[in-house]
């Protein structure tokens, strides 16, 4: 006895002992681990990419978007988990098959008599069925009925799972282009404007001290110095302002284009219209391919037909489940007159609580229900709604281009005749300057009028939901090949006019 009570004693010191040393503290990062990511995170962000070697082109910088965007390859990497989910989701349906192999040892035989309940006498001494050591093994097949089925509805709102996720990624591939042309045409303009506007913040600054110097030498009167000081000063103020809202357009293209910030590149401008843009589409036709087309709404028609297969699953949870199984087993055992054998059978279960339940249940899934179909109608009319507002935008932008395009022309002649005037000594210099600067303004607001109908043109596209590419982007494509086919793609749409409603058709 005492002995059993020390076995059990230390048996007791040994459980604690193993309990306290399993458990689990949260430990924060170290400085080292912080570091390490740190480095392996910036050294890989831009790896595996092509090197730019020439002037990059809009086409070309839709191409690297689309190729190394990180955002859009998040979407792809979300794209490719459903898609793994989907195929493990398959063996679930498939029958169970489980192999199981063991060894048994004790130190004495497990020996037993039986007692004579009508007699009260034993039977027999002692005797074993059992060998100390032996070694045993089974193959098992068993197939539940119902969990099949179940399995098979969880598959396809799995498939339906990497539908809607793909539409997601077409969502931000479109988000992503929009940004690409936005910020490409105002690089454009930051391109060309930035060296001009450090020459004029040079000339404003030497008008400057020169206007003070005839101040301060009695000159010129001190109202007159201080107007055209207070003139000049405006022109740097401008200046700044303009130098601020141009200088990061280049660092977001970059960025779109996921190449390390400071990296050097140069931009091809190519031609720009001054509204060659046409719209023969009517809003009908556009509002009818956007909701054929835009990435959320079918997103939502993706969630009702899950929802749909969770009523299956719950209807198919409230049947009884038939499971048939099978298996061949092996057993070392010398006191079996039988050491192989194959057993079979079959057994029923039914969980009545899923049955209790599924009142309830029916009622979440009915609500969700609504609720898709709620949210579907809000999307529909935020989707006519921003085509409308869309096709808005691109007749303002167009026209506003229009009106900036007039505006630098007569800005243009009129710095000419400055020009002229300055050099026959008839105007001073700050007013010289000034007619700089405001031409200068003009181009730039010439160059963001330009950007802005560019952003509405991609705007437009993006609405109606329509990609802006037409295959399968495949990263192993180099980025000239991607570039030709966007640049075909895009000029194969036109300026929004030849052929409009024949490719909207298509498109659906």
């Amino acid at each position: 006895m005492r002995g059993t009570r020390l076995s059990l004693l230390v048996a007791s010191l040994l459980g604690a002992s193993a309990l306290s040393g399993c458990t689990v503290y949260p430990l924060p990062l170290t400085d080292t681990e912080l570091s390490a990511a740190a480095d392996l995170n910036a050294g890989q962000v831009v790896t595996g990419q092509e090197p730019i070697s020439g002037p990059v082109t809009l086409y070309e910088a839709m191409a690297r978007a689309l190729k190394y965007n990180l955002d859009h390859r998040v979407e792809e990497a979300e794209a490719a988990v459903r898609l793994a989910e989907l195929d493990l989701a398959h063996f679930s349906m498939l029958p169970n098959v489980v192999a199981n192999s063991g060894y048994a040892a004790r130190d004495n035989y497990n020996a037993s008599s039986s007692l004579n309940l009508e007699t009260g006498n034993k039977n027999f001494g002692a005797s074993t069925s059992q060998e100390k050591r032996n070694w045993s093994g089974d193959v098992g097949f068993s197939w539940n009925i119902l969990d099949f089925g179940l399995s098979y509805v969880k598959a396809r709102q799995s498939a339906d799972k990497v539908m809607a996720q793909e539409e997601m990624r077409r969502k931000v591939i479109h988000r992503v282009v929009e940004d690409v042309r936005t910020a490409y045409w105002r690089a454009v303009s930051a391109e060309r404007l930035m060296s001009r506007l450090t020459t004029l913040e040079s000339e404003t600054q030497i008008a400057l001290a020169e206007t003070r110097t005839l101040s301060s030498d009695g000159q010129t009167s001190p109202i007159t110095a201080l107007t055209y000081e207070r003139e000049l000063v405006e022109i740097k103020q401008k200046i700044g302002e303009m130098q601020r809202e141009l200088s990061t357009s280049k660092a977001q293209l970059a960025a779109l284009m996921n190449l390390k910030p400071g990296t050097k590149f140069k931009l091809a401008p190519g031609g720009r219209g001054q509204g060659s843009l046409t719209l023969k589409a009517s809003l009908d036709d556009m509002i009818g391919t956007a909701l054929y087309n835009r990435p959320e709404l079918r997103e939502v028609e993706y969630q009702k037909r899950i929802n749909v297969h969770e009523a299956d699953a719950a209807l198919l949870e409230m049947l009884p489940g038939l499971q048939l199984y099978a298996g061949t087993n092996y057993d070392t055992n010398d006191f079996l007159l039988n050491n192989e054998w194959v057993n079979w059978g079959a057994k029923a279960s039914w969980n009545l609580m899923k049955v209790f339940s599924y009142r309830d249940r029916q009622a979440v899934i009915d609500s969700q229900d609504a609720m898709l179909n709620e949210r579907a109608l809000a999307l529909t009319m935020a989707v006519m709604t921003q085509v409308h507002v869309s096709r808005i935008r691109f007749l303002h932008a167009r026209k506003e281009l229009k009106i900036a395009a007039e505006y630098r022309d007569v800005q243009r002649r009129l710095l000419d005749q400055m020009r002229a005037e300055a050099s026959a000594e008839r105007i001073s210099k700050q007013t010289l300057i000034r007619e700089e600067m405001n031409t200068l303004v003009a181009e730039a607001k010439y160059d963001i009028a330009y950007a802005q109908l560019q952003n509405a043109y991609a705007n437009l596209f993006s609405s109606m939901g329509l990609d802006p590419y037409a295959w399968e982007i495949d990263r192993s494509t180099d980025v000239k090949s991607v570039t030709a086919s966007l640049k075909k793609l895009w000029f194969e749409r036109g300026d929004l006019n030849a052929g409009w409603k024949k490719r909207l058709a298509s498109a659906q």
